[in-house]
């Protein structure tokens, strides 16, 4: 890995973001320019299982797509939301302004 994201940087908390849901695999935070009333970014934590876009996945980090969204459902179900969207956006063609692999979590429902 040369350079360090933005999102590795808000992993690290070495800048700023509103942190939603943190374990030991995964962070979620608030999407600055959110596209729904609840948007929230979900990466994966550790240093092994970073992968700059779905198109860099290897066999080593095929797991980390069925992570984030295991974690963005358990997510929902504690937050009793019952309606959302996940996104995936792959490649600068595809919308991915960051690369490093994130899923999109978007619900018209609001968290408290």
């Amino acid at each position: 890995m040369s350079e360090q994201t933005l999102f590795h940087k808000i992993r690290d908390k070495k800048i700023p973001a509103t942190i939603v849901y943190e374990d030991d695999e995964v962070l979620a935070f608030k999407d600055i320019h959110p596209k729904a009333h609840t948007h929230l970014l979900f990466i994966a934590k550790k240093d092994s299982d970073f992968v700059a876009s779905i198109d860099d996945l290897t066999e080593a980090t095929a797991h980390v797509p069925g992570l984030l969204i295991r974690k963005a459902q358990s997510f929902a179900k504690a937050h009793s939301i019952t309606g959302y969207q996940l996104k995936f956006h792959v490649g600068k063609d595809g919308g991915q302004e960051v690369f490093y692999l994130h899923l999109h979590f978007l619900s018209e429902q609001k968290i408290g």
